[in-house]
């Protein structure tokens, strides 16, 4: 049936959603407010209950979940391992597996580029046999052009790039401060360079884009800069300090000067020495001393920011390489060592400090080369490791014995349901002063400005880009995402106008290698007969045209755990 049918007396129905842990939810939903067919919902979900249960079922003979784990032994190949596996050890824990080829392979794309495998890469990574090949997908991911997409949207949601209120950077601004973040990332800018740039840059705002750091911010007021500083550099909030220190900090951000140009919205940043002596009458700056509580010796007409930065980036600081360390791996293993990882503090400690010194101590000698970190992270067995975990223990999630289930990021989510079915989205500004224009091909993970946005974007939890706080973004799944995601016309339309699933059918030759390349698209994997049987059963008993079961075979699995989560 189709949209208007009617086959369903009580208009609401209760229907499973998957989870990642392998259970079943029942959701209650309203068939008359629904905008596509009352019997397609639970037709479309039932499917998707029925593959996953035929997945289970064809693992449950093996001791090995399979296709998720495969058959090796764990083994510390390098110092993260060994420091991670000695803590497990302690805590009596029992690791995961490795993870199958088909769940790295996914999973790695997602983290290091935000996108998906196309089905063709996925099969061409499974069926190649060569011993290296995880390690050398990943210099690979490191080198391609997404990556600076992605890790330039991750940066832009730190830095709050956003050109409306209440940050208010202003579209020229956006533009010349995400194509400086994107370019660093791509050119492998050493982050201690990246820093001091940020930190001490004077000059237009859109002709020196380093210099919007000062001006993406709610306020400008030396104390609010002193708390933005910390937050992204050193990961600490300030809040939770004396208001000794924090005054302190902010002294070294009392001579930055506002400059209005006669450009609309141009304005230049810049050290204003005649700042202090203007207000030190009525309004005395505090003395400036480093949140170590060392004493700062500013020198006039030298920039004060100058001497924060050397203090900041000096490898021996306490919070810098420890920050930078921790959020990288908090972005590849779901959460950091410490926890959140921009709130770093006494009584917050590190669950494993060896596995973090390790960290730092590998960024210091590689010079603050994130590829490098990026690199060993990814190519460790902790990455590596199955999310099914082995223990029932809360403690083992805070200490890597497992990879963590993680909802896909809204952006690379929309990306993935648009390169699957080759269609695009439209993105707009709800102040367009002056008219942004955004091609519909766009890539939702390369968009400059957080003002420029879409309903899926917001409804998925897209972070506003207000604060700079890594919760800002919300990947916790509602009742309205699983129902977009199942009823809306939306996702309908993508999927019954997709050119790709058009060409699927047609180039196939039997509905088996038709399954076979859903499979690879969606879920990067080949499918196990126990699904390819499940698929083809329903597709033989109702009725459908190839193509119309080829769309709801697709549908089930986008609405499937195992596509909407990093696993």
């Amino acid at each position: 049936m189709r949209t208007g049918d009617k086959c369903q007396a009580n208009p609401v129905v209760t229907i499973p959603k998957p989870t990642p842990s392998g259970g079943v939810d029942w959701v209650e939903v309203n068939l008359e407010e629904s905008p596509v067919s009352d019997c397609m919902i639970p037709r479309v979900l039932m499917l998707t209950v029925a593959l996953a249960t035929a997945c289970t079922v064809g693992a449950a003979t093996n001791a090995l979940v399979i296709p998720f784990e495969r058959n090796e032994v764990l083994t510390a190949e390098q110092p993260i391992d060994e420091a991670v596996l000695k803590r497990l050890k302690a805590l009596g824990l029992q690791p995961a597996n490795v993870c199958s080829d088909a769940v790295f392979v996914r999973r790695v794309y997602l983290d290091v580029i935000g996108t998906l495998p196309t089905g063709i890469e996925a099969r061409d990574f499974l069926l190649d046999p060569t011993p290296g090949k995880r390690r050398a997908l990943i210099d690979r991911l490191l080198a391609r052009d997404e990556f600076a997409d992605y890790w330039a949207m991750k940066w832009s949601d730190l830095l709050r790039i956003k050109s409306e209120f209440p940050i208010n950077l202003w579209p020229n601004a956006v533009q010349g401060y995400h194509r400086w973040i994107r370019t660093s990332i791509r050119d492998n800018l050493p982050y201690d360079q990246f820093v001091r740039e940020l930190l001490t840059a004077s000059g237009s705002n859109f002709r020196v884009p380093q210099v919007n750091f000062y001006r993406a911010m709610q306020s400008k007021d030396p104390q609010s800069i002193a708390q933005a500083v910390a937050l992204t550099f050193m990961g600490v909030r300030p809040e939770s300090w004396p208001k000794e220190r924090w005054a302190g900090m902010s002294a070294f951000f009392y001579q930055l000067g506002y400059k209005p140009t006669s450009e609309w919205k141009e304005e230049i940043i810049m050290f204003d020495p005649e700042k202090l002596h203007s207000s030190a009458a009525t309004n005395p700056p505090p003395t400036a001393v480093f949140p170590d509580g060392q004493a700062a010796r500013l020198v006039p007409d030298q920039d004060p920011r100058e001497i924060f930065a050397g203090w900041l980036i000096d490898a021996k600081n306490p919070w810098f390489t420890a920050n930078i360390a921790n959020r990288v791996w908090s972005w590849l293993l779901g959460r950091g060592i410490i926890h959140e990882a921009d709130d770093i503090r006494p009584d917050n400690p590190p669950t494993n400090p060896e596995l973090l010194k390790l960290l730092e101590q590998d960024l210091v000698d590689s010079h603050y080369d994130l590829k490098h970190l990026f690199r060993i992270i990814l190519n460790s067995k902790t990455y590596q490791l199955s999310s099914i975990s082995r223990t029932d223990q809360p403690v083992a999630e805070a200490n890597f014995a497992s990879y963590p289930l993680r909802r896909l990021d809204a952006e690379v989510l929309m990306d993935a349901l648009n390169q699957i079915t080759g269609a695009t989205e439209r993105y707009s500004s709800p102040i367009p002063e002056p008219f942004t224009y955004i091609p519909e091909d766009h890539r939702s993970i390369a968009l400059e400005d957080a003002s420029i946005t879409s309903s899926f974007l917001e409804m998925f939890g897209r972070p506003s880009r207000d604060t700079g706080l890594e919760s800002e973004r919300n990947n916790r799944p509602t009742a309205a995402q699983r129902l977009h995601l199942l009823n809306s016309t939306h996702i309908l339309q993508k999927l019954q106008q997709s050119k790709k699933l058009d060409f699927l059918v047609q180039s196939r030759d039997n509905p088996r290698q038709i399954i076979t390349g859903l499979y690879l698209m969606i879920l990067s994997r080949f499918p196990t007969e126990a699904e390819i049987t499940t698929a083809l059963d329903y597709s033989r008993t109702s009725g459908m045209r190839a193509r119309e079961a080829t769309t709801d075979v697709a549908w089930a699995l986008i609405n499937a755990a195992e596509f909407q989560y990093r696993h």
